[in-house]
């Protein structure tokens, strides 16, 4: 769910300009999963440009917690979402901890890196929502070490129905800056698409499976 369509353009519009979002629908990305695609998002770029990463990160402390309450604890997830998810918690003067995909097989065994008391609330800061199986999996584990878990913001989301079943299913409150709806809104607007890159683009979202 996105919150605010003024932040939802304006973040499509920073996100194709430094290509941390790119849309190719003559020539598809594949993804490490296999799939054919005519975007690919890379949201870590967004570290790398100081306006836009001050932008973002004060937009994500004024959204969450507008929407969920000041948490006791940020927590970003591994990797994608540590950078963003720290200057979140700093700009909000909060601790911060980091969620790896699974408990390392060396030294303490932590899934969880940095301190996390039981019952604390955390609110999970992710970069990029597909179907969200990668940041459930976080959610989870801030969950069986007992955390109270108010819910996840994220930076952009391709807005797949199956996404939004596995956070309905998990009972996982999700809110983003911005999604796939805007973002084509936007590259529309600007020309940066055409009107049959634009089916192409919807035609790929109702089915990313399958499309080639």
């Amino acid at each position: 769910m996105v919150l605010d369509k003024d932040t939802a353009k304006k973040t499509a519009e920073l996100l194709l300009q430094i290509n941390a979002i790119k849309l190719n629908p003559k020539n598809p990305f594949t993804w490490a999963s296999g799939w054919k695609s005519p975007i690919y998002c890379d949201n870590r770029i967004v570290l790398s440009f100081p306006p836009i990463r001050n932008y973002i990160r004060e937009q994500m402390a004024h959204q969450l917690e507008e929407h969920y309450g000041k948490p006791d604890v940020i927590a970003g997830v591994a990797t994608g979402a540590i950078g963003i998810g720290m200057l979140v918690a700093e700009y909000m003067s909060l601790p911060f901890v980091y969620v790896r995909p699974e408990p390392k097989k060396h030294g303490r065994g932590n899934q969880i890196e940095g301190f996390l008391d039981r019952g604390q609330n955390v609110v999970v800061v992710e970069d990029l929502i597909s179907t969200g199986m990668s940041s459930l999996n976080a959610v989870k584990a801030l969950k069986e070490h007992g955390a109270a878990v108010k819910g996840m913001i994220g930076i952009f989301s391709y807005g797949f129905d199956v996404a939004s079943e596995n956070f309905k299913t998990q009972n996982t409150n999700l809110i983003t800056l911005s999604n796939y709806d805007h973002l084509l809104q936007q590259a529309l607007e600007t020309k940066y698409i055409s009107d049959s890159d634009l089916m192409t683009l919807q035609q790929w979202r109702s089915n990313p499976q399958t499309w080639k």
